[in-house]
């Protein structure tokens, strides 16, 4: 029997439901895989060959390509994941035969405040354990080929300057001449460290290293995480990593992996992490977890590949986008659906009568402090000035041709007058609306919402980016703040102006795909405007350059790429029981 969610925390519902869940065999039997193509990693855990699924089944039609988005989020976030679980199990109560790609948490907001985003109440992806703490190890795969870019540079750096050229040559080296003052990565880890924002590295003597300014950012920032959402196959890989630039040489030429002879070991981290991993729902229906959280300072999307092995195993396919639609389904629509060529049938965009109140006038939560009382009570006008926010998302994703399914992620303090007031206005914008209980009820509480979403799967829709690669990229950055964000312009600090005109000359860089950076609490780069902020415009301050990911990144506000721990972390409540080995606390 299931716990009840309003009085069981979520790590004691996934440990009870743990109990009971379906060995990844069993799992591999209803997918129909065979036997070569599971690669377990225990009983309830396993990676999956995807080069063998997807040529056995090349010829098979794909499945319902569903993505998961959201509006503007509070600080606690509104349920993207929990609404993919939800509606996963609620399809397959349909009798629908349905696949999740879902991404791998952070250890950083793991550990700090937001949780694993493993799915919560009685939708949620187990065994949570392992899916918390670093499941198979691809996020450490990818901190370990990233930082190996890092130690490759700063030694050659360091024996540039100790050797002359003679001494270079007898240790087959060339000189890069590599500009200490214009290095474009960053070290990374996979927690929230303030503290190593902005470092000196390379103090003591000359064997010591090259003293320099340094930084660090959070793991699931990293350009090679962002290859793994976008890579085709390990060739595709390969070549991506190959043309990572590390830094620019004094002539301000770009240095890659490739001219620092590191890409072939990088690759070599990643080879494993490629696969996608098998978990699943509460209610057994099969997670494809792969690639990495954060749509604010990242790509944000479960993988490529993810998607296209749970497009030939099932019928239906649900997908998952970081954040709200400004920037999670944004990088969906212009960036993974171009490079993947895969065209959505249906667009969920997630919202809580919580987080509309907030949009509406209701002050701000702070994570890890008690709700604010005046969210205990009904207040249908805030619910209604909230709901410009979710409109603003609604007419974004009709601008990529499709008719959204608005999912009212409904809590058991909601009202009937205030749920009623969003399906009034997001049905106005022309939008289907569903009302789902999945947290509460799991599947039984989402099957409104799964007929909603085939009703939308069987609506033919017409797809279509916001912008071509040959629009020069300032015109493109305008295009997304304006059309998207709603911002009247776009303002460049004097060094992103800079390197946006010599990224528009370079014939390379100018045909690279756009990936925002900027907060993922308001529409703007300001995370204190909140529903749908007016008059003002986007400022970017610096951009920097993704060529192995395929893209370039514009990076708007005071965001920075290495989140802060908190006062009140999570970690001060996870911890053992001695006695069994579990882990008590996740969230």
């Amino acid at each position: 029997m299931s716990l009840d969610p309003t009085k069981h925390a979520d790590w004691e519902i996934a440990e009870a439901a743990e109990a009971h869940m379906k060995t990844v065999y069993q799992l591999s039997e209803e997918l129909g895989l065979e036997k070569q193509e599971l690669l377990p990693h225990g009983h309830y855990v396993a990676k999956l060959d995807f080069n063998s699924i997807l040529k056995r089944l090349s010829s098979k039609p794909d499945a319902k390509y569903i993505d998961v988005t959201a509006i503007t989020p509070t600080p606690l976030g509104e349920g993207k994941s929990t609404t993919t679980m939800g509606l996963t199990q609620g399809l397959g109560r349909r009798g629908r035969k349905v696949i999740a790609a879902i991404r791998q948490p952070s250890g950083g907001p793991t550990m700090n405040i937001k949780g694993s985003a493993a799915g919560g109440g009685l939708s949620q992806c187990i065994p949570l354990t392992p899916f918390s703490l670093g499941l198979t190890g691809d996020i450490n795969a990818i901190v370990n080929a990233h930082n190996l870019a890092m130690v490759a540079l700063t030694s050659r750096m360091q024996h540039e300057f100790n050797y002359t050229d003679e001494q270079l040559t007898r240790r087959r080296l060339k000189r890069l001449n590599i500009d200490p003052r214009n290095v474009e990565m960053k070290w990374i880890m996979d927690f929230c460290a303030q503290a190593l924002r902005n470092i000196i590295i390379g103090l003591g003597d000359k064997n010591d290293g090259f003293m320099m300014n340094s930084s660090f950012a959070i793991a699931v920032s990293s350009e090679v995480m962002a290859i793994l959402a976008v890579a085709k196959d390990l060739k595709d890989m390969r070549e991506r990593i190959g043309k990572i630039v590390v830094a620019y040489d004094k002539s301000g030429r770009p240095v890659t992996t490739e001219d620092l002879e590191v890409a072939g070991a990088m690759t070599a981290w990643m080879v494993e992490a490629l696969n996608p991993n098998l978990m699943q729902t509460i209610e057994g229906q099969p997670v494809l977890v792969h690639a990495g959280p954060f749509a604010n300072i990242a790509i944000g999307q479960s993988s490529i590949i993810a998607d296209r092995v749970g497009l030939k195993l099932s019928d239906y396919h649900v997908t998952e986008s970081g954040f709200g639609a400004d920037i999670g389904f944004e990088k969906f629509w212009n960036l993974k659906c171009r490079f993947s060529g895969l065209k959505p049938h249906a667009a969920v965009v997630v919202a809580t009568i919580r987080a509309l109140k907030c949009h509406g006038g209701a002050p701000i939560p702070v994570p890890g402090r008690p709700i604010p009382e005046e969210y205990k009570g009904e207040n249908v006008g805030w619910v209604e000035k909230g709901c410009d926010n979710l409109i603003h998302h609604i007419n974004t994703i009709k601008k990529a041709g499709i008719k959204p399914v608005v999912c009212v992620n409904a809590f058991y303090t909601d009202t009937d007058n205030e749920i009623k007031a969003v399906k009034r206005l997001a049905e106005a914008a022309g939008a289907r609306v569903a009302v789902s209980k999945h947290w509460q009820y799991g599947g039984e509480g989402a099957l409104e919402l799964a007929d909603a979403v085939i009703d939308a799967c069987n609506e033919q829709n017409d797809f279509k980016f916001l912008y071509d690669l040959s629009t020069p990229l300032r015109q493109r950055i305008e295009l997304i703040a304006r059309e998207v964000y709603g911002a009247d312009g776009v303002e460049y600090s004097p060094d992103a102006l800079s390197k946006a005109k010599r990224m528009e000359e370079d014939a390379e860089t100018s045909k690279l795909g756009t990936c925002m950076v900027k907060t993922h609490l308001s529409l703007s780069d300001n995370p204190n405007l909140k529903g749908v902020p007016k008059g003002w415009k986007l400022h970017v301050r610096d951009i920097l350059t993704y060529r192995g990911a395929g893209f370039v990144v514009p990076v708007a506000g005071a965001i920075k790429l290495m989140p802060g721990t908190a006062s009140d972390p999570a970690y001060r409540r996870v911890d053992v029981d001695v006695n069994t080995g579990k882990v008590k606390g996740l969230f």
